[in-house]
């Protein structure tokens, strides 16, 4: 049995953050019916690489849903909202701050409509604070959550990461958040409102900068290769730098292109080994590095006798040097590499899918491994692909109720008007 069967989640979300959520619950066995409006998610047509087809952007992002179409803007459309409101476990949404109050469904009314319903909501700044009616997007979240100041080279710009932090990471804040929800809801009966601010989740994942911010009011940080000094206030930017108790940094290898590099890490308990690999009994007994603290001193010269070193061998073949010493080390690995990976494809985390408008394509596969559920990734709905199917199974419609709304307009937009 799957491990959230029998929960259905109306899905309101659009673009990223949210279906990121639906699509991991999806994953789990809930019952996702991604309501869309009769143009559809913004992102079926964004970036799009094959004409008339449903975009990349879209199709890895709502897997395993169901699609109905609605026009929320009709009365017909609203009451088929309610109808799959009271049949729902999750409603969820990441409209513009007070886009679900005018269409007339704030918290408290969905709340009495259905008092046992859990409302997910993704806002960058959530609903409260000087900052709610700002709008943001991916890179804003970085900036405004602190991930930017702390990425990049000392002296140069401050950078975005390109894992999507602000998106995809506030996505999976709110499963967490839903998942719990749920949980008190079994116990109590009660719904509840669950909130995840973009900003507040890019905060939670640069919670080591916030030690270091703080760790900076009493001396400088030890570990940082760049200089620090007590009171110097803002965490600064450090390149490579592990940002933990053990030195790291990455490590250029031939040919020396992009992606040649392998990040290592150099613990206490290695170093003997590592120094008489790469430099003998001279380097093992150099001074310079004779313990963690020395080696934080000496940083930048160590990671040169190290990169000189790596010069004459590949990532692939360092990192075959480095294992047998127990040093913690990786290649950097890039989209390429990952998509052809036989430990990923292994895992299954890289999945053909098929899918009746662009054919053959390739998704991120569930992280999550649940050894009794494991995730049957199926493609995303075509827009509208469940309409009729979700009205007759959920909401018990027959054909003659479906072709009275169909003729109101309750799933289609409203006629343009001459001009």
């Amino acid at each position: 049995m799957e491990a959230l069967k029998g929960i259905r989640i109306l899905d309101m979300t659009h673009v990223q953050a949210g279906p990121t959520c639906t699509q991991l619950l999806a994953w789990l066995g809930a019952d996702v019916i991604k309501l869309e409006p009769p143009q559809g998610d913004a992102t079926r047509g964004q970036l799009r690489d094959v004409p008339n087809a449903d975009s990349l952007y879209f199709t890895m992002l709502n897997c395993n849903k169901r699609s109905i179409v609605v026009n929320m803007k009709s009365a017909e459309g609203k009451q088929v909202f309610v109808d799959l409101l009271k049949k729902a476990d999750i409603v969820m949404e990441n409209f513009g701050p007070g886009v679900l109050d005018r269409l007339g469904f704030p918290w408290d009314k969905i709340h009495q409509l259905n008092p046992r319903v859990v409302m997910g909501s993704i806002k960058g700044f959530g609903s409260s604070g000087p900052y709610a009616d700002f709008k943001a997007y991916e890179n804003v979240a970085q900036a405004m959550g602190g991930a930017m100041s702390t990425t990049g080279v000392p002296e140069g710009p401050p950078f975005v990461t390109g894992a999507q932090i602000g998106d995809t990471g506030t996505g999976l804040h709110l499963a967490i958040g839903l998942l719990a929800a749920l949980r008190q809801r079994d116990r109590t009966g009660e719904g509840q409102y669950v909130e995840v601010a973009m900003m507040d989740g890019v905060m939670n994942l640069c919670r080591v900068k916030f030690r270091d911010h703080q760790r900076l009011f009493r001396g400088p940080l030890s570990e940082y290769s760049v200089k620090t000094a007590q009171g110097m206030g803002a965490v600064p930017r450090a390149g490579n730098d592990s940002g933990g108790g053990q030195l790291g940094n990455a490590i250029h290898c031939k040919p020396h292109g992009p992606n040649d590099w392998l990040y290592v890490v150099v613990q206490e308990a290695v170093w003997e080994g590592l120094a008489n690999r790469i430099g003998g009994d001279a380097l093992a007994k150099d001074a310079r590095f004779a313990k963690i603290a020395d080696r934080r001193k000496n940083q930048d010269e160590m990671w040169q006798i190290i990169t000189d070193f790596a010069k004459n061998y590949t990532k692939r073949e360092f990192m075959a040097i480095l294992n047998p010493l127990d040093v913690p080390c990786g290649p950097i690995m890039s989209t390429e590499d990952l998509a052809n990976d036989e430990h990923v494809r292994g895992r299954d985390m890289w999945v053909e899918l098929d899918h009746p408008q662009r054919g053959k394509w390739w998704n991120v596969g569930m992280p999550i491994k649940l050894s009794a559920s494991p995730a049957d990734i199926q493609r995303s709905p075509l827009l509208g692909e469940h309409t009729d199917e979700v009205l007759r199974s959920v909401l018990g419609y027959d054909d003659a109720k479906i072709a009275s709304l169909k003729q109101a307009g309750a799933f289609s937009a409203p006629p343009k008007k001459a001009a």
